[in-house]
């Protein structure tokens, strides 16, 4: 079993900056990504963000420029930083993960109960 626990999130205003924090936990042998979804209202969810065990990042273009996603593989944690923060970020933020719980199984997502970010004024 694996636990994703978020934290972070809250009401900003436009161009502020919020930084979300992400830890996973359990049993996890190793973990392969980890990254960010957002889900707006009424809006599928999307990718944010997402890093590789290698380092090599991809970001949705609508973020690219304002928003850095980080991870601490000793840690096994990611961090999103986001800046110049804009109404239309608003949205719930997951964080997720591809672990191997075994030795030698594919890793499979698990996810975050999601943090709620608020762009507003």
């Amino acid at each position: 079993q694996v636990q994703l626990v978020e934290s972070g999130g809250g009401l900003v205003q436009p161009g502020g900056s919020v930084r979300l924090s992400c830890a996973a936990s359990g049993s996890i042998f190793s973990i392969y990504s980890m990254g960010w979804y957002r889900q707006a209202p009424g809006k599928q969810r999307e990718l944010v963000a997402h890093i590789i065990s290698g380092g090599n990042t991809n970001y949705a273009d609508s973020v690219k420029g304002r928003f850095t996603i980080s991870r601490d593989n000793a840690k096994n944690t990611v961090d999103l930083q986001m800046n110049s923060l804009k109404p239309e970020d608003t949205a719930v933020y997951y964080c997720t993960a591809a672990v191997t719980t075994i030795f030698g199984i594919p890793p499979r997502d698990y996810w975050g109960q999601g943090t709620q970010v608020t762009v507003s004024s």
